[in-house]
């Protein structure tokens, strides 16, 4: 072999092994519990010790085909992604991008280059009807089963969104789709990495079990409550629904801190200055509570002579040495003619600059279904308003993710691979034009065919592509003095397409011939398919 033949680089027609990449991090953390190359089980119990959950009586989730879903997981994907220039906006420069192809395999080549550099993921699921999904994952071929279902190899197509669940496994096989796409994707988080899903009650318990395996119960954040309607549906045959959920984890729950949001007027609002104080603007506070305190029974007077106890049941949150001392320092409210139960003054300049999240996000600050729709048709032309998504978010809902879970400046890549519309990356272009921000987007969708065909508009992917088109095109053709001038990142987007790798697979061959072999090996002379253009 000459030196330039061995020195070229091993082409890698692969994804990695995802059992492999972890093993090989296991080896790198603790290499004392391998033993001749494989993972010893016996020492990894022993420098566990009680840490290692044995015996067949503890708690595990599970359900009919999760060994598969662990199989799919594990099965290196052969794929490559194939760049359409021609659909992008400004190709070179984009810092944005947007992939057509089934999420599964496309996180499988992501999982190389992004490996613990997400900082957000959105994800929009679908929600478990009883249907069956869009992505039938294949334990043998998933790759081949995508190309034959999206018309790139021989063979009928026939998507299934549409068809009846009819194996008796609804549950079951939602969790074995959602199980290594969450797989997958919590490797490609940060440290500081946070994770937030949409759902509503018919999956929520077992997204929960999932992703309590998958992430850890220990990196759950919280359940946010989101009204997404602003009136009830009187024609609901029991209760009208009027939220949808969602979940959220954090790579590592013991160091992510949200982010604050920023004061609304109506927050600042709360706050006067009745008695002029230099201070400035401040509002009162409790100054009992229920809890017991041993010290927290004195009697106090007000200036007019008045005197106070807490209420029965109740305590003075600090001792009397404290309370004279807060007096005394006009830090203690009396009421406007010194006659009032004392309350405890808290100034706007002593506040945090911004609020903590809340659990309940009011559609009066995030937005509802009815405006999410509005938001597509303007930047959607559609010939035929049943391709209409009805489950459509409203780009301020995922804008107060990314205020929540993403800085404006350190180009923070967040990914959203049940795409959509792309409401994630519309959310994105807004809340960087709003805070001057270089957060960076990557989408994935699978191309499921509209319900009804259009002259343009032929899949789901299509429309994510055109709503980004036209919310980019619309900024440009703002007048010139509207635009912010800032040192923004480009707005444009690169497309790839999910595709069969065009480099020839060793498949081997089953003759002992030395003279067949040798024939074998004279076809990767030329390493590419036949199919395959030469440039």
């Amino acid at each position: 072999m000459s030196t330039e033949t061995s020195n070229r680089p091993r082409l890698v027609e692969e994804s990695p092994d995802f059992k492999e990449e972890l093993l090989s991090q296991l080896r790198s953390a603790i290499p004392q519990v391998f033993t001749e190359g494989g993972l010893d089980l016996e020492k990894l119990r022993e420098l566990a010790g009680d840490g290692l959950a044995s015996g067949p009586e503890r708690y595990s989730f599970t359900w009919a085909g999760k060994r598969d879903a662990i199989a799919l997981l594990q099965t290196p994907t052969r794929a490559t992604l194939v760049p359409v220039p021609t659909e992008s906006v400004d190709f070179e420069a984009a810092q944005h991008v947007f992939i057509e192809g089934d999420n599964l395999e496309v996180l499988k080549l992501l999982y190389r280059s992004y490996f613990g550099r997400v900082r957000m993921i959105y994800i929009d699921p679908p929600y478990n009807t009883g249907n069956e999904f869009i992505y039938p994952d294949d334990f043998s071929d998933p790759l081949e089963n995508y190309l034959r279902i999206t018309g790139q190899k021989n063979g009928e197509g026939e998507y299934q969104t549409s068809k009846l669940e009819k194996s008796g496994r609804i549950h079951s096989n939602w969790l074995s789709m959602m199980y290594p796409r969450l797989a997958l994707a919590r490797q490609l988080l940060r440290d500081d990495g946070i994770v937030f899903v949409s759902i509503d009650d018919h999956e929520v318990h077992n997204l929960r079990s999932l992703l309590n395996e998958i992430f850890g119960e220990e990196n759950f954040v919280a359940t946010v409550i989101w009204q997404k309607v602003f009136a009830p549906k009187n024609t609901a045959r029991q209760f009208s629904e009027d939220h949808d959920y969602v979940i959220v984890y954090a790579r590592n729950a013991a160091t992510w801190t949200p982010l604050l949001l920023p004061r609304s007027e109506e927050a600042n609002a709360r706050y006067s200055n009745p008695d002029g104080d230099p201070r400035g603007d401040w509002t009162s506070g409790d100054l009992t509570a229920r809890n017991y305190y041993s010290e927290g029974l004195y009697e106090v007077t007000s200036p007019s002579g008045k005197t106070f106890k807490p209420t029965m049941g109740t305590y003075w949150r600090v001792k009397k040495e404290k309370f004279l001392s807060l007096d005394k320092g006009k830090r203690i409210w009396w009421g406007e003619h010194g006659d009032n139960m004392p309350r405890l003054k808290r100034f706007l300049k002593d506040v945090k600059q911004g609020i903590v999240p809340q659990t309940l996000w009011r559609h009066e600050d995030v937005g509802h279904t009815q405006e999410s729709k509005k938001e597509l048709l303007e930047f959607v032309k559609y010939e035929n308003t049943d391709n209409v998504l009805d489950s459509v978010k409203p780009t301020r809902l995922i804008q107060r993710m990314l205020t929540i879970g993403t800085t404006p400046e350190n180009g923070d890549i967040i990914l959203d691979f049940f795409a959509g519309s792309n409401t994630t990356g519309h959310a994105v272009l807004k809340q960087n034009r709003e805070d001057g921000g270089r957060r960076r987007y990557v989408g994935v969708q699978f191309p499921e065919p509209l319900p009804v065909p259009e002259t343009r508009l032929k899949t789901l992917a299509d429309v994510g592509k055109e709503r980004l088109r036209t919310v980019i095109a619309k900024r440009a053709e703002a007048p010139q003095g509207e635009l912010e001038l800032r040192d923004e990142l480009p707005e444009g987007f690169r497309v790839f397409r999910l595709a069969e790798s065009n480099m020839k697979r060793w498949a081997g061959t089953a003759s002992k011939d030395p003279e067949a072999y040798a024939q074998e090996l004279l076809k990767f002379a030329d390493p590419l398919t036949p199919s395959v253009p030469r440039t």
